[in-house]
């Protein structure tokens, strides 16, 4: 399995954002509050305020999450790519008709069709007997 993971550096942006959208919760509560008292209808003044508390809430999950991931050592991905024989798409079994018929995937192909070419660097191999790829110098995996 393949994870591609965020960078530290919007990482770290993403958490600062995240202080900004906390910060802004809290003013829009406040304000909110101070404006919706008096309304003639009881309800906005529980709903308008409630926008600011889901910010706030939204916003600590989300600085949390960026902090993490801008100064931990284990980040987590954003993507993980993974075979078929890894871990299946639950979803697939749905669209298993006349979409994918038809349609070959990497997990359904031959063999020896796989070993046309290097996985690393995309070399077409003339044989699929090479143990090394003969332009990259890689281990071709058997």
């Amino acid at each position: 399995m393949k994870s591609i993971k965020p960078g530290r550096g919007p990482s770290a942006m993403g958490a600062a954002g995240s202080i900004g959208a906390v910060i802004f919760g809290i003013l829009w509560t406040i304000i909110a509050f101070s404006i919706t008292r008096n309304a003639p209808f009881p309800l906005i003044g529980i709903v308008f305020p409630l926008f600011g508390v889901v910010f706030v809430i939204t916003g600590i999950v989300n600085a949390v999450v960026h902090y993490k991931n801008a100064t931990g050592e284990n980040r987590m991905s954003i993507v993980d790519i993974v075979d078929a024989s890894e871990e299946p798409d639950p979803l697939d079994r749905y669209y298993r008709g006349e979409r994918r018929e038809g349609r070959t995937t990497l997990a359904s192909a031959e063999p020896e069709e796989a070993k046309k070419f290097c996985p690393y660097c995309g070399t077409r191999l003339a044989s699929a007997d090479y143990e090394y790829c003969p332009q990259c110098g890689k281990p071709l995996q058997g």
